[in-house]
């Protein structure tokens, strides 16, 4: 399954079902899929990370990788039971 990594989901449509293939290569796809974007709805919800908050890549950048790193650290702590 190497072209898995692609990431791009198949569609089924009107005129052409999706293979068994097809089928299964999206579940694998959405299964590492909904980590990542688990992360990015949940700063939606609770920090309005809706929209980029500075005009330099750099900038945003640091600051995805701050958000990530305390929701990181507080999903540890919660886990542990020590939140």
């Amino acid at each position: 399954m190497n072209d898995i990594r692609d990431g791009i989901m198949r569609k089924a449509t009107r005129n052409t079902r999706l293979t068994d293939y097809e089928k299964e290569r999206n579940k694998q796809i959405s299964k590492k899929r909904y980590i990542v974007e688990q992360y990015f709805g949940l700063s939606h919800l609770y920090d309005n990370a809706f929209r980029a908050r500075f005009t330099k890549i750099m900038k945003n950048l640091i600051d995805v990788m701050c958000r990530q790193m305390a929701f990181n650290l507080f999903r540890g702590a919660k886990i542990l039971g020590t939140a």
